[in-house]
């Protein structure tokens, strides 16, 4: 077998050689007749008669003008939210899908953590605690929808100016916090879908989380907000009062729905709440009742004027006859008044001679008074050693 495979491989050489030169293919004419790979040919080829002139109008080389127009059209950059607005809006806007907010009717007892103001619309709470917020839309909103947070300064001389931590909280880790957030005043408990963000030309801070469903059988979404910073903060907010501004956008950007509200950090957020209101009270005429405080100024108002008493002395000739009520405060000096008073009731009923009489005997007790002596080793002066 050894012997055959060179012979047979001599005799195929041979054969192959002879074929070739004989063949009645003309492959050396079909190769110079195949079209170059740089022209159009071969897609003539391949597609039928006419199809590559109608599917494909555009011309192939690029013209001045369509440079021009290409030039003309900006990049588009996928999930770009809008560019923000150096002063946010502060208007409430439901929107088509009636985006609302909802607190929890919390007391103003010193132990509560949060409370919030339906009158003043003002949320208060303590550092770092939990505030529930309730997320309510009319329909559903489309999918891949964010709530956002937004912390803004309230009067118009700060608006401009980026609401952060003071100094002091941002060098206090808490909770294994990540470094990036300690700088953000608002924070979303429970979700680790959230994300915080600072824009790229007004430096505010944001934190975003998607928007959920409501469960089965609640028509609201809760979101646990915290404030990680007092309002009275040096360095930070230093009293200035803020708002928080939630909306509802899209996946890129687009707002949906927008709701705001104040908010104050402070130790005793139900004390506060209380003052305040009692202020708007005030302030508007309300009645006030209930507190010491609001007592104390009813009474003050309830005492007449130095003016109005000597006018209702001069215009009443049988004033002696009346009875006035004083309002006195302290036990001592009502004791004293009333003893005073008794003693003058006594004097009006006590006849004339029993008064004189009386008068002539506290005289002479006083008169009969031996006088003090002086201490030993001390001398009396006398009216005869003094000349």
């Amino acid at each position: 077998m050894s012997d055959k495979e060179p012979t047979m491989l001599a005799i195929s050489d041979d054969k192959f050689e002879l074929i070739w030169s004989d063949c009645d293919i003309g492959l050396d004419s079909l190769l110079i007749e195949l079209p170059r790979t740089n022209s159009d040919a071969w897609l003539s080829a391949v597609l039928p008669e006419g199809t590559f002139s109608e599917n494909f109008d555009l011309p192939l080389t690029g013209t001045d003008d369509t440079a021009d127009a290409l030039a003309s059209v900006a990049p588009v950059v996928g999930n770009q939210p809008p560019p923000s607005t150096v002063v946010p809006s502060t208007t409430d806007y439901p929107g088509e899908y009636d985006f609302k907010l909802l607190f929890n009717q919390s007391s103003m007892a010193k132990s509560a953590t949060s409370t919030y103001s339906q009158k003043l619309n003002k949320l208060y709470c303590q550092l770092a605690k939990t505030c529930p917020v309730d997320v309510l839309v009319g329909r559903e909103p489309p999918q891949g929808a964010v709530l956002r947070a937004t912390a803004i300064y309230k009067k118009s001389e700060h608006v401009s100016e980026v609401v952060s931590r003071c100094p002091h909280h941002q060098n206090v880790a808490e909770n294994n916090e990540d470094v990036s957030q300690r700088n953000h005043l608002i924070r979303v408990e429970g979700n680790p879908g959230a994300q915080y963000h600072k824009d790229l030309f007004t430096k505010r801070q944001s934190v975003t989380l998607p928007y959920v469903s409501p469960q089965l059988g609640s028509t609201a979404t809760t979101v646990l907000l915290n404030y990680m910073c007092n309002s009275s903060c040096i360095g930070g907010m230093n009293r200035r009062p803020i708002l928080t501004i939630m909306t509802l956008e899209t996946y890129d950007g687009q707002v949906l729905g927008r709701q705001c509200f104040e908010v104050r950090i402070c130790a005793c957020p139900g004390r506060d709440r209380k003052t305040e209101e009692e202020n708007v009270k005030s302030i508007t005429g309300e009645k006030v009742t209930g507190t010491k405080r609001k007592r104390q100024n009813q009474f003050k108002e309830s005492l007449p004027t130095p003016h109005s008493a000597s006018k209702k002395i001069m215009n009443d000739s049988s004033s002696d006859d009346d009875i006035y009520i004083l309002h006195i405060r302290g036990k001592e000096r009502f004791e004293m008044l009333r003893t005073i008073n008794n003693s003058l009731e006594l004097m009006d009923v006590m006849p004339a001679a029993e008064q004189q009489k009386y008068r002539m005997k506290r005289s002479q007790k006083k008169h009969d008074q031996p006088c003090v002596q002086p201490k030993a080793g001390k001398k009396l002066l006398v009216k005869s050693d003094i000349e």
